[in-house]
């Protein structure tokens, strides 16, 4: 039996609270969703609309709004969705597991894009390698499936992305990547890839690979190829390596998708910090001290040089298993100083969860970030509303999608991407 529920920054400076605009455009997240439900009605202005799959708590919905309309939105994680329903209301969600969704499952109007940020724990590097024949991971093929369908009904999307972490490019020796440029091309796409830092826009180094396939029939303006072997912004060498193992059926499809770069980030990981967070406390001076002690050589003078410099200094770490010289494993706390944070990624038994270093006039403090701190670091807005517990929340921010990177490939490619009429297109 199928069950499913249908329900019908501006950042702020380091301990200098103060009210916020919104990260993703001058709106805050409420006010996107208004903006968002008001475009729906007015039928005299074109809306791109989107579904959205593995939509955790919408940050892509974030990123698009309020120029797309969401018609569709998905997720098995309750927790997840009860944030999703807070901020966006709900209406468009269908919380089941993606292998429960039908066709008769999705609203009649065909979407513009169909975005997918499908489980990463298989193909992450620090996974167990099963890739797309894992558990998580795996929920890409029924979920293609669905694709499947709907192409084959005349309900293919004139846009199709999917993101998910570097590791797709080298997890079962090339197989996971190649097989789903396979799957575009099996539903008569051709496709390409990207990989963006999120370092670019945010104080967070986290590097996502993002697939955007079209129709096959669909012209593509040369100006959106890029053919160069040589790396650049978009396209770092693993990905020129893992098309290259492609074979040439499938390298006849591709497409090197080009944007303009983005402006220069002036936000620095001292900006976004709270002065006062409610869901966290400082450690102890001797729980500082003990992971201090964890540290080796390099890192411990990284926080040497912390200590010398004046005024306050802001770094992060996290516990990291390495390898001594003796060959056994053994955890380490690894230290940065660049105001940039590490990449985010979901709390397990504590050893992810990131920790800032906060180093004044020789000084050393230490903490876990707090969620609103990650929420910052992914760029939602002060007003979107977090999971009321601190895992919950950490989870749901370590789980998602960058707002100003969706931002800026929709704006600079998603919708330049758009039949050229964009009209409406409903299933007859």
């Amino acid at each position: 039996m199928r069950i499913c529920t249908r329900y019908q920054a501006q950042p702020v400076g380091l301990f200098r609270d103060r009210p916020t605009t919104s990260c993703v455009g001058g709106v805050t997240g409420r006010g996107i969703a208004a903006q968002m439900r008001l475009a729906g009605k007015d039928e005299g202005v074109r809306v791109p609309t989107f579904f959205e799959l593995f939509a955790g708590g919408g940050m892509v919905r974030a990123g698009l709004a309020p120029t797309w309309r969401c018609l569709f939105a998905n997720d098995f994680d309750h927790k997840k969705a009860s944030t999703y329903r807070r901020n966006w209301g709900g209406g468009e969600l269908l919380e089941c597991d993606v292998r429960k969704v039908e066709l008769e499952d999705l609203p009649n109007e065909v979407p513009d894009l169909i975005w997918a940020s499908f489980p990463c724990q298989d193909l992450s590097l620090a996974g167990g390698g099963a890739g797309l024949r894992g558990d998580r991971s795996g929920a890409f093929r029924p979920f293609w499936t669905l694709i499947r369908k709907c192409n084959d009904s005349g309900r293919a999307p004139s846009i199709i992305v999917l993101e998910n972490v570097c590791g797709t490019l080298t997890s079962s020796n090339g197989g996971d990547f190649q097989a789903i440029v396979g799957a575009f091309r099996e539903i008569g796409f051709k496709v390409g890839a990207i990989v963006i830092d999120a370092e670019l826009f945010v104080p967070q180094s986290r590097k996502r690979l993002f697939f955007i396939g079209v129709p096959e029939a669909r012209s593509v303006d040369k100006d959106f190829e890029l053919a160069s072997e040589s790396s650049d912004l978009w396209h770092p060498s693993s990905l020129k390596r893992a098309y290259m193992r492609l074979p040439q059926s499938l390298k006849k499809q591709w497409i090197w998708w080009g944007m303009p770069s983005p402006a220069a980030r002036n936000m620095r990981l001292a900006d976004l910090l709270e002065s006062e967070p409610k869901d966290v406390v400082w450690d102890s001076p001797s729980e500082t001290r003990r992971l201090l002690a964890m540290m080796a050589k390099p890192n411990l003078e990284k926080v040497e040089m912390a200590k010398a410099a004046r005024g306050i200094t802001v770094g992060t770490m996290y516990r990291r298993t390495r390898s001594n010289s003796m060959g056994e494993s053994v955890q380490r706390v690894e230290a940065r100083f660049d105001n940039v944070a590490g990449c985010l990624r979901t709390p397990s038994g504590g050893s992810s969860r990131q920790r800032l270093l906060i180093v004044e006039d020789g000084r050393v403090r230490s903490r876990l970030m707090s969620a609103r701190e990650t929420a910052r670091l992914m760029g939602l807005d002060d007003s979107y509303i977090l999971p009321d517990r601190y895992n919950d929340a950490y989870h749901l921010t370590g789980d998602g999608v960058v707002v100003p990177v969706v931002r800026h490939l929709a704006n600079f490619l998603l919708q330049d991407l758009l039949p050229i009429e964009r009209g409406r297109r409903k299933v007859s």
